[in-house]
C-alpha cells in the first residue's frame, strides 16, 4: 500500500528536472562510468549532466535535438549513449546495480526463478534506409516490434532482446533464455504464459539449460484472479512503458530500444537504492 512515508521517500522537489539524478544516485553510478581514455586532452564533459541528459530524453521522450539548453547538446548526449551501449557500459552498470539491489532486498545475488514474456510497440514514423525490420503483431493488431523480456520474482530485469512484431513468443525466446543462461547459471525454473507453450518453446529451454518451465494459464472465473508469478512480469512491463521514449518505438535500431530498457531499469534501481530507509 502506497503510504505518506513512501511519498517522502520518493520525492524529487529541489531538482532541475525530475528526471535529474540526485546526489545519492550520483554516488552510486559515479564509480561504475569508464574513466576518460588516457593520452590526449583532457575530459571536458560533465559526465553527470550527460546522463540526466539522457534519462531526460527517456523520461519524457523528446527528441535529442530538442533537450533543454543548460543540458549538454544532443551531440554529446547521444553520443555517450551510443559509445555506452556499444562498449557494454549499460550492460555493467545494470549488473552491478542488480546485485546490489538483491543484496539490499536479502536475497541471493543470482536468482533461481525467473519469469518471461513480451511486449508489442507501435512503431513511430521514421524513414532512412538503415533500419532494423519490424513486423505486425496480429494477436494485438500493432505494427512495430516486440521487447521480449525475462525478469526474476523481484520484477528485476534479466535479459531483453527486441525483434519484429510477428515473430511469435515462442520463436523470440531462444535467444533471451541463452543469454540469461550465461549470465545467470543458477536459474532453475522459469513461469510463462499460454503463448509459450509447445515443443519449440521446449526445445528453446532444452537448449539453453537444464531449466524447467511452468505454464501459468489463465482461469475460467468470470472474475479478476491473480495469476502465480505472472502479475510479476506485467508489472515490470508497465514500469518500463512510464517512460515516454518507450511508450512506442521510436528507435531506427533494435538494440536502441534494448539499451533504452536497460536504462529505465536502471533508473528503477538507483531510485530503489537510494531511497531513505523507511
Amino acid at each position: 500500500m502506497w503510504k505518506p512515508e513512501h511519498r517522502v521517500a520518493a520525492e524529487r522537489r529541489g531538482l532541475r528536472y525530475p528526471s535529474d539524478l540526485t546526489d545519492a544516485e550520483w554516488t552510486l553510478i559515479a564509480p561504475l562510468i569508464p574513466p576518460a581514455k588516457r593520452g590526449g586532452r583532457k575530459r571536458t564533459v560533465v559526465v553527470r549532466e550527460v546522463l540526466n541528459a539522457i534519462f531526460y530524453v527517456l523520461a519524457t521522450g523528446c527528441r535529442w535535438n530538442a533537450l533543454p539548453k543548460d543540458l549538454p547538446p544532443k551531440s554529446t548526449a547521444h553520443s555517450y549513449f551510443m559509445l555506452w551501449d556499444w562498449s557494454g557500459t549499460l550492460e555493467r552498470i545494470h549488473e552491478a546495480l542488480y546485485v546490489a539491489v538483491r543484496e539490499a532486498a536479502e536475497r541471493e545475488a543470482s536468482p533461481s526463478a525467473a519469469i518471461i514474456d513480451s511486449q508489442s510497440a507501435k512503431a513511430a514514423p521514421k524513414g532512412g534506409a538503415t533500419i532494423d525490420p519490424q513486423g505486425f503483431d496480429a494477436g494485438k493488431k500493432v505494427m512495430g516490434r516486440k521487447r521480449h523480456v525475462l525478469v526474476d520474482t523481484l520484477g528485476l530485469l534479466l535479459s531483453v532482446s527486441v525483434l519484429p512484431a510477428d515473430i511469435q513468443d515462442r520463436d523470440g525466446a531462444r535467444g533471451l533464455l541463452q543469454n540469461a543462461r550465461r549470465r545467470f547459471p543458477f536459474i532453475e525454473k522459469i513461469f510463462a504464459d499460454a503463448g509459450y507453450q509447445g515443443p519449440k518453446m521446449a526445445r528453446s529451454v532444452a537448449a539453453a539449460g537444464c531449466w524447467k518451465i511452468q505454464i501459468v494459464k489463465r482461469t475460467d472465473a468470470h472474475k479478476f484472479v491473480v495469476l502465480p508469478k505472472r502479475w510479476i512480469v506485467e508489472r515490470t512491463l508497465a514500469w518500463i512503458s512510464r517512460n515516454r521514449r518507450l511508450a512506442r518505438d521510436f528507435e531506427r535500431y533494435a538494440t536502441t530500444v534494448a539499451a533504452f530498457v536497460r536504462l529505465a531499469m536502471i533508473r528503477i534501481m538507483l531510485k530503489r537504492l537510494a531511497r531513505p530507509s523507511l
